[in-house]
């Protein structure tokens, strides 16, 4: 993908350092299977599935503590 869409991991507060988190997860997920058609067929079966969801969450917490780092944790 030649669009750039991520220019910073800088973020005025750790909330939107944390939605910053979510939204390159989600896109983690649409590099990985970029069919549109197969993510939603597999997303009833792993919105269900506690290890599946699990592991996304993890996913979420390491990309936050990426950011958090690179906003020197928001301390001023």
């Amino acid at each position: 993908m030649t669009d750039i869409w991520l220019p910073t991991l800088v973020t005025d507060t750790p909330q939107a350092g944390f939605e910053l988190a979510i939204t390159l997860s989600r896109r983690g997920v649409k590099y990985t299977q970029p069919d549109p058609e197969i993510l939603k067929r597999l997303r009833p079966i792993y919105s269900e599935d506690a290890k599946a969801l699990m592991a996304a969450s993890q996913i979420v917490a390491i990309n936050f503590q990426t950011i958090a780092a690179a906003n020197n944790y928001w301390r001023k």
